[in-house]
């Protein structure tokens, strides 16, 4: 490890990898985003295929996702309750189950949309035992490179899998796709088993509303679970607007922010000691929202697709937040602090995509993207905080 000025160390690459526990967390991970956004883009292209409605198959490609606010909220005391290794393992067979029921099985339109948000129930809970064995496999500052490696990992499987994805529906249908994703899912399962050994589970410490309660009583984590969600949604607000005022070349635009997240997370999270990743959690929160300032002057794709890059690159702000974050959980209910971390996330994309949609609805959409990017600097101001200020 590289030691720095406060004498704090500074881990690398080599090391995090150097584990193999993450080894075997990290290539399931990616065949975790890579499948999901494989067999929601699937999902969607096979329901309008059958229905021929375009809203139909934007819910389908959304349902997914809409469970996980109940899962949060009801479910998540089951990740410090039952072993993390054995709650992968299921939540991988659970999506083999559902991949080739949706492909093979012949079920009317409303059963597979059921079945999808019946499943996505449990996803909070399956995340939330993988993010909560990450500080028990990587200790001190490799957990927030750990978590940075994953960062870029998502970014770069959800631009494959919707690459890739969308290449192989075309060439051999969503079935056939479907097949594929229920076979990483497969994959991904024997290498948890394979991969991992057996970690007892924590105990938890009460119900899941209870324990939710609690975490967000305490001032601390409270203050660090805002500092999370609030700037986010902000920033998805303005990536919602991004299609109706770009039309069909927002999908470029979208790409180069997922590879802007990618590139702010290698980043930060390996050149920066971890003093300066947590002194300049507050400037880089603030710094998202001012590219989308720009949108007021209705720029062209190149602009645009330069703005949500640079913006989307600034959401690394979050690793300065990470090591505070687990140090002011209690390891008993780590699990469920980490699903819920996830669980206010997704919950705060679609509250602030819903957000500046319906501003977008009474002005133009550049004006709603410029209004999401100023209200977010402002909510930044005011929820971030450097560690020690807390």
């Amino acid at each position: 490890m590289t030691t720095t000025q406060g004498g704090e160390q500074a881990a690398t690459f080599g090391q995090v990898f150097a584990v193999r526990e993450f080894r075997v967390l990290f290539g399931s991970f990616a065949l975790l985003v890579t499948g999901d956004s494989v067999k929601m883009l699937a999902l969607s292209v096979l329901v309008y295929a059958q229905t021929g409605s375009p809203g139909l198959s934007a819910a389908a490609y959304m349902a997914g996702w809409l469970p996980y606010v109940f899962g949060g909220l009801f479910l998540l005391n089951l990740a410090d309750r039952i072993s993390p290794r054995l709650l992968m393992i299921v939540g991988e067979l659970v999506r083999v189950v559902v991949c080739l029921l949706i492909a093979f099985a012949g079920l009317p339109i409303w059963v597979l949309l059921a079945l999808v948000l019946v499943s996505g129930i449990f996803t909070p809970v399956f995340m939330a035992a993988r993010s909560a064995m990450m500080p028990e496999v990587l200790p001190g500052d490799a957990f927030v490179l750990g978590r940075s490696v994953l960062g870029v990992t998502s970014a770069g499987s959800q631009i494959a899998g919707m690459a890739v994805g969308g290449a192989f529906i075309a060439l051999t249908g969503p079935e056939n796709a479907l097949a594929v994703t229920a076979a990483m899912a497969l994959l991904s399962a024997l290498l948890l088993r394979l991969g991992l050994p057996y970690r007892p589970a924590r105990g938890g410490a009460g119900g899941s509303l209870a324990v939710n309660r609690r975490l967000f009583a305490d001032r601390k984590v409270r203050g660090l679970l805002l500092a999370q969600w609030l700037p986010v949604m902000f920033l998805a607000g303005a990536e919602a607007m991004l299609v109706p005022y770009l039309g069909s070349k927002a999908g470029l635009v979208l790409g180069i922010a997922a590879g802007g997240m990618a590139v702010g997370e290698f980043v930060v999270g390996r050149f920066l000691a971890p003093p300066a990743r947590e002194r300049l959690s507050r400037p880089l929160a603030v710094l998202m929202g001012l590219p989308w300032l720009v949108f007021a002057a209705q720029p062209g794709v190149v602009v645009a697709a330069v703005c949500a890059g640079l913006s989307a690159a600034c959401l690394a702000y979050t690793l300065g937040l990470q090591r505070a974050f687990l140090d002011a959980v209690p390891e008993q209910v780590r699990g469920q602090a980490f699903g819920l971390q996830s669980t206010g996330l997704m919950t705060g994309q679609a509250v602030g995509a819903a957000l500046v949609g319906g501003v977008g609805e009474v002005a133009a959409p550049h004006l709603a993207i410029a209004l999401a990017g100023a209200v977010g600097m402002v909510v930044a101001l005011l929820s971030v905080r450097p560690s020690r200020a807390r």
